[in-house]
């Protein structure tokens, strides 16, 4: 299939755009330095297509693109690797329930981990990035929600959450799973 002159300079567009940032842009960014007439997520489909077989890869994360290194060359690059990461396990608990249950409360979280959440994993999270106030429940004292961000996603190569393990795959490793009682 033949591209037209618009869908080749976008092509081009996006791939100056994303060699040149460190960072996941947004689509919306990418949108604003394109002609309105340019159906971009098909441009992307096409680019990541293209780039799948090569050295780097178009990955998308959450609502951004981003250029990384294909999995099975990433041993080339063992200094810039990245450090994982060592949380308690109530981080990790809160963590997995607020990727898995947002928008939820810190009393939701509480209601599913059985024990009380310590503001410190709280903080810890947002300190790293990867959770992030979400809008307030409509409901008395109107509390505060909790989500996952793009640097989520990111750590964890995730495009979105719905990429996250299910509950039949999670019973598959041994683990339990305790839905939230949704009223």
């Amino acid at each position: 299939m033949k591209l037209s002159l618009n869908e080749q300079n976008a092509e081009r567009v996006i791939e100056a755009l994303l060699f040149t940032s460190s960072e996941a842009i947004s689509i919306k960014e990418l949108k604003k330095n394109l002609p309105t007439n340019i159906d971009i997520e098909s441009v992307i489909e096409k680019l990541q297509k293209h780039y799948e077989t090569r050295g780097i890869n178009l990955k998308r994360v959450g609502k951004s693109i981003v250029l990384r290194t294909a999995k099975d060359l990433d041993h080339l690059f063992v200094k810039k690797k990245v450090k994982k990461k060592s949380l308690s396990r109530a981080a990790r608990e809160t963590l997995a329930i607020i990727a898995y249950h947002q928008p939820v409360t810190k009393l939701e979280i509480e209601e599913i981990r059985g024990v009380s959440v310590g503001s410190g994993t709280i903080d810890v999270l947002m300190d790293l990035e990867w959770i992030k106030f979400g809008r307030r429940k409509l409901s008395p004292g109107r509390p505060v929600t909790f989500l996952t961000t793009d640097i989520f996603l990111d750590y964890f190569d995730l495009s979105s959450t719905k990429d996250l393990p299910g509950g039949k795959e999670l019973r598959e490793l041994g683990l339990s799973v305790r839905k939230l009682n949704q009223d």
